[in-house]
């Protein structure tokens, strides 16, 4: 049998300037010979043609250049989320608009818990969407006091746990002194816990153990499910601690000849030194696979804006809440970067607050004095408040953004009457001023943060229509065309895969997003629904209707 396979499609959208728009496309071992027209390809050879595309679409299998692989383990939590979710498995959970729903939906799962003393996690939870009601450990108290239990907010930075989940981990005290446990006025913690270095320590009693930043086995094959289900084919898990047991884990799954995706996580950073950080990202690297991509560093500046606990610079919130938390010292940002700069170790780094823009590009500079480096691509995430002043810096810096485009759909409207006020939300997420300053873009979807799907996210970025059906902010909207490039070459870039994926062409590894519409074809407001049949990784097909 020939090892030439040439794919028929209606249309392949390549990405490639060269050959913009072909017919087929060409593949042996894993890896594109060319796409163009059939008669372009037979002269490879020997080959079989392969028809079962023949009415799809097909694009360069979607990058996703910021998720985190505990999507797949929190979907065996209780959902709590605000909007309607699909779990790996297909099922639809309807999304709960209130605090009572919220708690009922837990009192639920209690009940159906036969050990007394087995913690209850729930995870999604968005009270912003509920005038910012209070929650704290009193309320979660009255579903049970004998075992622990934890929900997680929707932006994966606050924590809130009960008091018996607060005893397990030595908390219910008085004398705590941390901005990120605030007290009652009895002198003991609320309950809630702002920041992942403050509530991990609690994670693991409430049931979240890995899954607080990353994903066991059947997370991680979940995760993969989804990926399969968006058309996604190369995704990060972006604050995985990498710990020795898990990458031994990620590399036996990863290396399954059927495993449908190519990950790439990055190694969080706190709970070492500097010096120990980038020590240990250098050590993983040579262990990289080409399903798993090892060697990178995740930072986190700050914390989310919805949930106050990003740092904004002045005039600050506009409810007047006080400014939110470093999760990083600037001596240890700059440790960091220093030491990453001299070893050739990227670095991609959290900041939501303009304020903790401005502490990254502060410091950026210095180390780059000490460190040249002419394409370290060291990338802002979220970067959701920067102006055009910031993005030239960036720019002059040789950074990439990677913003986040969903967030405008989910939270837009908070932002705007709530959280920062119109001006500044209507210039969020600022996709437009980057490509205009000449800043290598990305969009992402921050799954679990807000569900994993790239044309969604393209759709986002593209029409800037918020949850209330508004444009918020039309002078930053991109084209269709820039959109899907930013989920594919322009998150690859990001993730120095642009040599190796995001466009379908000569020497590259045959991965593709298969459609069943062509999204170039569709009115722009259409575009979220454009239906993903499934993917093709390496050259390996994949169904959707078979996850």
């Amino acid at each position: 049998m020939p090892d030439i396979t040439i794919y028929a499609a209606r249309k392949i959208i390549t990405m490639n300037p060269a050959q913009p728009v072909a017919t087929h496309v060409a593949v042996r071992d894993g890896r594109i010979l060319g796409a163009g027209s059939l008669d372009d390809l037979t002269g490879w050879g020997d080959h079989t043609v392969d028809d079962r595309f023949a009415e799809k679409v097909l694009m360069p299998g979607f990058v996703e250049g910021h998720a985190h692989a505990m999507e797949g383990t929190l979907w065996r939590k209780v959902y709590c989320g605000y909007f309607d979710r699909t779990d790996p498995a297909g099922r639809t959970w309807p999304g709960l608009t209130s605090v009572d729903a919220v708690l009922e939906r837990l009192a639920e799962a209690e009940a159906a818990l036969d050990d007394p003393n087995a913690p209850l996690g729930g995870f999604q939870f968005d009270p912003i969407y509920m005038d910012n009601a209070t929650v704290d450990r009193t309320q979660l108290d009255a579903l049970s006091t004998t075992r622990p239990i934890g929900i997680l907010h929707a932006s994966g930075h606050i924590m809130i746990v009960n008091s018996r989940a607060l005893e397990l981990a030595g908390l219910m005290r008085t004398g705590i002194n941390h901005p990120g446990i605030p007290l009652g006025p009895d002198g003991m913690p609320t309950g809630v816990l702002k920041g992942p270095e403050v509530y991990m320590p609690v994670a693991p009693h409430v049931g979240f153990n890995r899954s607080a930043t990353d994903a066991d086995e059947q997370g991680l094959r979940d995760f993969a499910r989804l990926c399969v289900r968006t058309g996604t084919t190369t995704i990060t898990d972006l604050a995985s601690r990498l710990e020795p047991d898990a990458v031994e884990m990620m590399l036996r799954v990863t290396g399954e000849a059927r495993f449908p995706a190519r990950l790439v996580p990055l190694k969080f950073f706190m709970g070492h030194t500097p010096q120990d950080l980038v020590d240990y990202t250098v050590s993983l690297r040579d262990r990289s696979t080409d399903k798993l991509r090892l060697g990178r560093i995740k930072v986190i500046a700050d914390g989310s804006i919805q949930g106050f606990t990003a740092r904004l610079r002045a005039p600050g919130y506009y409810n007047g809440a006080p400014n939110g938390l470093w999760y990083i010292a600037p001596e240890q940002l700059a440790d960091i970067y220093r030491l990453a700069l001299e070893h050739g170790v990227p670095v991609h780094t959290h900041t939501n607050g303009d304020e903790a823009t401005d502490l990254v590009l502060d410091t950026l500079g210095p180390a780059l004095m000490q460190h040249p480096s002419r394409d370290h691509r060291f990338t802002l995430q979220h970067c959701q408040l920067a102006d055009a002043a910031q993005f030239r810096r960036i720019k002059a810096l040789g950074m990439c953004v990677n913003l986040f485009a969903n967030h405008h759909f989910y939270w837009g409207d908070e932002h705007y009457r709530l959280t920062v006020g119109p001006e500044r939300a209507t210039r969020m997420n600022a996709c437009r001023t980057a490509l205009d300053t000449g800043v290598p873009m990305a969009i992402h979807s921050d799954a679990p943060v807000t569900p994993l799907a790239p044309l969604f996210t393209a759709w986002a970025a593209v029409n800037r229509i918020t949850a209330s059906g508004r444009v918020q902010g039309a002078h930053e909207r991109i084209s269709v065309d820039e959109a899907l490039y930013a989920i594919t070459l322009g998150a690859a870039y990001t993730l120095h895969l642009d040599g190796e994926v995001g466009s379908i062409e000569a020497g590259k590894s045959a991965d593709f997003a298969v459609l069943d519409a062509d999204p170039t074809d569709v009115a722009p407001e259409d575009l979220k629904d454009v239906p993903v049949w499934g993917t093709v990784i390496a050259g390996q097909v994949h169904a959707a209707a078979d996850q």
